[in-house]
């Protein structure tokens, strides 16, 4: 993979979830992705980013430009090092939310992209990938 197909950004303080929005959105534009469609991927983003500050204290945010049998598309892996996640089928319901705020963060996620996946243990860390395909 060359250089420009992959990055990474820290999430150590709360301006960094603006520097991770800014990141995804320019790549995503480079990629062509559409308006709509880049706006998806910008407020997934932003909304899992938001997530490692406030539940991990810190953590990172790796993207990849995704080829595959003809397909191009996105991959953003948001990674920390927290408490974990004890339930995650607890936290994938609509509406569940420990900080007392919408509950849109995983399953708001998951409904503006195409994949999620979810991997979490307790006292490890957690990750959160997601995937957004570009149209045919």
């Amino acid at each position: 993979m060359a250089a420009e197909e992959q990055g990474e950004v820290k999430i150590h303080v709360e301006g960094d979830i603006v520097a991770v929005r800014k990141v995804v959105r320019s790549v995503a534009t480079q990629m062509g992705f559409g308006i709509t469609d880049v706006t998806r991927i910008v407020t997934a983003a932003s909304e899992l980013a938001r997530n490692i500050f406030l539940y991990a204290g810190s953590g990172i945010m790796e993207w990849h430009v995704l080829r595959l049998k003809g397909r191009s598309g996105i991959e953003l892996s948001f990674i920390d090092l927290g408490p974990g996640i004890p339930n995650v089928s607890l936290v994938m319901q609509e509406g569940y939310t420990t900080s007392g705020g919408l509950g849109m963060g995983l399953p708001g996620s998951k409904r503006l992209m195409d994949e999620l996946d979810v991997w979490s243990e307790i006292g490890k860390g957690t990750t959160v990938t997601i995937r957004k395909w570009k149209k045919a």
